[in-house]
């Protein structure tokens, strides 16, 4: 797989394809947001435009997390639901993610970012429960804010050798195979989960 095309296209176009990355993946659809945060650094020219990526991703996630924060405003649980079939899971997956949100409340918002298995859910639940539109948007930004300024950072200590690795370096078939390999082992096992503990199912949401 040639990846240069692409590496191009974010060279040419850095901000556009972090907003719009970071946009959809928080609204939701699977997408590699992170990596192209982690690469994006190294076609940066000053540390102006470093501070101009971190504001332009964060930005974009919270906007993209109005999608489930509103919908989980007019779908309530139903909208949880929704989310753990699209993706395979089991009915451990709202119960799991109900209970993180009930344990930490609207705080939750400030550590979802960082954990795949309750990120999308995080604003959903939010929406589901008495959280005010206000306290969602200022915690949210500033749970995002702290996990993209981390991924941009490190990507200004790693993004060119990562480039590089991508680029040039024959290993980067072998690496790219066990991504592949990975995604096929990970939706194997959300089909056994799911067919173990059964499809999720909508329940009630009590927060703080």
């Amino acid at each position: 797989m040639d990846l240069q095309p692409y590496l191009h296209f974010l060279a040419d176009r850095p901000f556009i394809v972090v907003f719009v990355s970071s946009f959809i993946e928080a609204a939701g659809v699977p997408f590699p947001s992170r990596v192209i945060l982690v690469l994006t650094p190294a076609f940066l020219a000053t540390e102006s435009d470093l501070v101009q990526l971190i504001a332009v991703a964060t930005v974009a996630a919270v906007l993209g997390d109005h999608a489930p924060y509103l919908g989980g405003r007019l779908a309530g649980t139903r909208l949880l639901g929704f989310y753990c079939r699209v993706t395979l899971a089991s009915d451990a997956c709202i119960e799991t993610t109900l209970r993180y949100f009930q344990r930490f409340g609207p705080a939750a918002l400030l550590f979802s970012r960082f954990s795949a298995s309750v990120r999308i859910f995080a604003s959903a639940c939010a929406g589901c429960s008495d959280v005010t539109y206000g306290r969602f948007v200022v915690l949210d930004a500033i749970g995002t804010l702290v996990y993209t300024s981390l991924f941009v950072l490190v990507g200004w200590f790693v993004g060119e050798r990562a480039v590089a690795f991508l680029t040039t370096d024959r290993r980067r078939f072998i690496f790219l195979g066990v991504i592949a390999l990975a995604f096929v082992t990970l939706i194997s096992y959300r089909l056994w989960r799911r067919y173990r503990y059964g499809r999720a199912q909508a329940k009630a949401l009590s927060a703080r």
